[in-house]
């Protein structure tokens, strides 16, 4: 039995290198495309890091696409809080400066109520403006930028219109010992540079106005009896 197996192989070997000697060329070349094809399928798979450009089995790519997830209800107040922050700093920004100016004479706490609305108004009819009253940026940068103050001339456009010529042929007023007594008691407490003439001017009212400010009454410029009591009460000294 083992001969004729051996035989068998014997002939195909025979006939094999018959074959070879016969197509030396063709033999040559199946060799060659053989080994050419062996070398690439090795670089593909085992020698390239990344992924191949062309892969033999291409990797379908699933896309998971994710809700949009939703604020926590505690983000979602603080960024209520921190908008309703903002306007109320704007309403206490904008009557800190009407109060500064003596529009206002409410308490600064960012609450718009009727007294903001009436000082704004009243700022507008003295800076001679029409804008919109409401409460916002826009009002907070017109009164900073403006210098309209309460009973200003500005407030008062017939006396602001007066002719120069009248007023320089008119005769000044008489001084007074009380308006005299009053210019230096605001002087010595630093309320203006005035001079103690006697004689009721701008830069008299001006420190008037000041001292209502300071001592959060109304303010209105004028030599009152309340305003001549209360300085008379910080000055320790009578000014009739």
């Amino acid at each position: 039995m083992p001969r004729p197996r051996r035989h068998h192989a014997e002939i195909e070997r025979g006939l094999l290198a018959a074959t070879i000697a016969c197509h030396p060329r063709e033999f040559v070349g199946i060799v060659i495309a053989g080994v050419a094809t062996v070398a690439i399928l090795v670089n593909a798979l085992f020698l390239q890091h990344g992924p191949h450009p062309t892969p033999i089995f291409a990797k379908r790519l699933v896309t998971i696409q994710q809700a949009p997830t939703a604020l926590p209800q505690s983000q979602a107040a603080a960024a209520q809080s921190v908008e309703s922050r903002s306007q109320t700093q704007i309403v206490g920004d904008i009557q800190r400066e009407l109060h500064s100016r003596g529009f206002y004479d409410g308490a600064v706490d960012g609450v718009w109520g009727a007294k903001s609305d009436a000082a704004v108004r009243d700022f507008m009819q003295a800076a001679g403006l029409k804008i919109d009253p409401a409460p916002g940026v826009s009002l907070l940068r017109a009164i900073t930028a403006s210098n309209a103050r309460a009973g200003s001339l500005a407030a008062e456009p017939t006396l602001a219109r007066k002719d120069s010529i009248a007023e320089l042929i008119a005769p000044s007023p008489p001084p007074s010992k009380r308006v005299l007594s009053i210019q230096r008691a605001l002087a010595d407490f630093g309320y203006g540079q005035i001079k103690p003439t006697g004689v009721y001017d701008q830069d008299t009212r001006a420190a008037i106005e000041k001292f209502e400010r300071d001592r959060k009454l109304p303010v209105d410029g004028r030599i009152s009896d309340d305003f001549v009591r209360d300085l008379a009460a910080m000055t320790g000294r009578p000014l009739d």
